[in-house]
C-alpha cells in the first residue's frame, strides 16, 4: 500500500481543515517546498495536494508553489482543488504532476469527467468526497445529491482506476479513518481506492493495507506529531 502525506494550500502556505470547514483553518507553515522536503527526507515518495482556494473558485491560484515542489522534490505528486477545464489540467501535468485529481467536475460535468478520462488516460484520477452517503462538491460546501455508490459504479464503467475517497465527517477530526465504509468500497468495486479523512494512527495504516487498499493519505496526524511518518511507511509496506 502506498501512503500519500498531503499538503492542503491556501494563499501559498501550508494549512489543514477540521471537517472541511474553511473557518476552522489551521496554518502549519508558510513554506511548503519545505515541508514537502521533509517529508521527502523521511522517506514518502509520493504526495497528496489540494489547492483549497482552487477548490472553492475553481482556478489555480497556487500553480507556482505546485511546480515549485515538483521540480525541486522526487515526490509523485497527485493535485486536485477546483480541477475544472482540459487546459488546467494540462497546466499541472506540464509542471511536473504525476496525477491530477477531479472533484467538483467529475460529478457535475460529465462530458468533461469523460473527454478528460480519454485524452489523459492513467493521468487522471477522481475525489469521492463522502457526506451522509452522498458526494459533496465545491470545497465540500455542496451537496451533489448523487449517492457514493451510484458515482462510483459511473466512474468506473468510464475505465478510471484511481479513487481518492475521503469520509468528510472524519477529516482533521483524529477519530480513525472510516473502516468499514472502506471495507465495503474495496469489495464492491474494481477500483484503486486510496483512503482519505481520520487516518490517525498506526492501527488505522495496518487496517488498511489489511483490506488490500491501494493507499492512505495522512495530513493532521502527520503534522500534529500522532504520526511518526518513518514508522507509518514502514507500516504501509
Amino acid at each position: 500500500m502506498i501512503l500519500l502525506p498531503a499538503i492542503d494550500l491556501y494563499e501559498q502556505k501550508a494549512v489543514r481543515l477540521f471537517k472541511g470547514d474553511y473557518q476552522k483553518m489551521t496554518v502549519y507553515s508558510e513554506n511548503p517546498l519545505a515541508v514537502a522536503k521533509d517529508l521527502e527526507k523521511a522517506g514518502a515518495e509520493y504526495l497528496h495536494m489540494v489547492d483549497l482556494e482552487g477548490a472553492k473558485a475553481g482556478a489555480t491560484p497556487n500553480l507556482e508553489v505546485v511546480q515549485d515542489v515538483a521540480q525541486k522534490t522526487n515526490l509523485k505528486i497527485e493535485i486536485g482543488g477546483g480541477v475544472r477545464s482540459m487546459d488546467v489540467i494540462e497546466r499541472y501535468l506540464a509542471c511536473g504532476v504525476e496525477r491530477v485529481i477531479l472533484g467538483t467536475a467529475a460529478v457535475t460535468d460529465r462530458a468533461f469527467l469523460e473527454t478528460a478520462a480519454a485524452e489523459f488516460r492513467g493521468k487522471i484520477a477522481v475525489g469521492a468526497d463522502v457526506k451522509n452517503g452522498k458526494i459533496a462538491i465545491k470545497g465540500w460546501l455542496e451537496d451533489s445529491g448523487e449517492t457514493t455508490d451510484d458515482f462510483l459504479a459511473r466512474i468506473q464503467k468510464l475505465g478510471i482506476r484511481t479513487v481518492i475517497c475521503t469520509d468528510i465527517s472524519r477529516d482533521g477530526a483524529m477519530q480513525g479513518a472510516n473502516l468499514a465504509l472502506y471495507q465495503r468500497l474495496s469489495r464492491t468495486y474494481d477500483l484503486k481506492l486510496i483512503a482519505s479523512g481520520g487516518v490517525s494512527n498506526l492501527e488505522d495504516i495496518r487496517a488498511l493495507k489489511a483490506m488490500g487498499l491501494y493507499g492512505a493519505i495522512i495530513g493532521k496526524a502527520y503534522y500534529t506529531g500522532a504520526i511518526d511518518l518513518k514508522a507509518a511507511l514502514e507500516v504501509a509496506k
